[in-house]
């Protein structure tokens, strides 16, 4: 019968999720463990640098952004409100800003957002995440695996809805006292409830892992950091490496920043 193969396809579905979230969780935890052991040989009054603390608030995005903005505010990159990148100065004064060139490409001119994703990938940047993972500031994977499992289980919960509402509206069936749907309810209520249980476990106890880049040691270290609202590009810099996008205040460089997925006005 279809329903018996709906049903099957349900109860798979939930029951790979919640597995693939629970083995996801526990590394996760073993790995945040390791890195609450590497924080300790970090020493004491140790001082963020711009790149470290955009990596930490942000991820590799935030870190290439940063880089964006420094090089716009020296001259060396025209950032167009359009949403396109226009080298001025071909030489990188670090590893960052020359990734950010050679994500531009030969012809000088390239839209951002490509920009930020070839250079959030690059070697200078993973170096970097490497080396907070390995001092204990950094969580490894950012917490994007336990993300990417909630959402599966997110997924599989509104595929066993859906699967049970399919099979209810199958021809034949029965809705009497007697009849299969009540059974049916019960056979997938059962998966629903599992994967509806593994979100809320994970909304308690997962909650921690998920999206975040910097370990206890590293949020410690950020929530030690003064940031500063306005003043000299240093002091832009460093709210940009905490905020993000959002603490620009220039509107056109705002909006080059979140660019324009059209490429318009090149």
């Amino acid at each position: 019968m279809l329903w018996v193969l709906l049903l099957l396809v349900a109860w798979g579905a939930a029951a790979v999720s919640c597995v693939r979230l629970c083995l996801v969780t526990a590394r996760a935890g073993l790995l945040s463990e390791a890195s609450s052991d590497a924080a300790q040989r970090v020493p004491d009054g140790h001082e963020l640098t711009l790149y470290e603390t955009a990596f930490l608030s942000g991820g590799p995005h935030r870190v290439v952004d940063l880089a964006l903005v420094t090089m716009h505010l020296r001259r060396r990159l025209l950032l167009a409100h359009t949403g396109w990148a226009t080298v001025v100065d071909p030489e990188g004064r670090d590893e960052m800003e020359r990734t950010v060139i050679h994500a531009i490409g030969p012809q000088g001119q390239s839209p951002i957002p490509p920009v930020r994703t070839a250079a959030a990938a690059a070697d200078p940047v993973r170096a970097l995440a490497d080396r907070l993972v390995t001092a204990g500031l950094a969580v490894p994977g950012g917490g994007d695996g336990v993300a990417a499992a909630v959402r599966t289980v997110r997924g599989a919960a509104l595929l066993v809805a859906g699967t049970g509402a399919a099979t209810l509206l199958i021809p034949g069936q029965e809705s009497g006292p007697g009849g299969p749907v009540p059974s049916l309810l019960v056979w997938f209520g059962l998966p629903l409830a599992l994967t509806l249980g593994c979100l809320a476990i994970a909304r308690m106890e997962v909650h921690p892992y998920s999206g975040a880049w910097a370990s206890p040691a590293g949020q410690r270290l950020l929530a030690a950091r003064e940031v500063p609202t306005a003043g000299a590009d240093h002091d832009v810099l460093a709210a940009i490496a905490v905020r993000g996008v959002r603490a620009v205040t220039d509107p056109a460089l705002r909006a080059a920043l979140r660019g324009r997925p059209d490429g318009a006005g090149r």
